[in-house]
């Protein structure tokens, strides 16, 4: 328990941080991922009929799966860069320094 007038660690303030993060973010790639779960089958479907892939749709699978991977970096402690909607929405992944 903090007394007043003492601080709290910042590692320890960004460590509550992530559990309302996981919540959110959590929910939102949840629905999220049950539209890419659709699309991926519209893709399936549209691979199919015309032989070719909707280059539309892979860009949102894209997206999305992006986002999941930095969701699990900053959840499990890999990464400090928090994710959508608390931070940007990458499209592509960039490289850690």
């Amino acid at each position: 328990m903090v007394k007043k007038g003492e601080k709290v660690n910042p590692e320890k303030r960004e460590a509550w941080m992530r559990i309302p993060i996981f919540i959110v973010s959590g929910f939102i790639l949840h629905i999220w991922g049950f539209f890419i779960f659709i699309f991926a089958l519209v893709q399936f479907i549209l691979i199919l009929a015309n032989d070719k892939k909707e280059k539309e749709l892979l860009r949102m699978c894209n997206v999305y799966l992006i986002q999941l991977y930095i969701f699990m970096k900053y959840i499990t402690f890999l990464s400090d860069k928090r994710p959508f909607p608390f931070g940007e929405l990458e499209k592509e992944i960039k490289k850690d320094k």
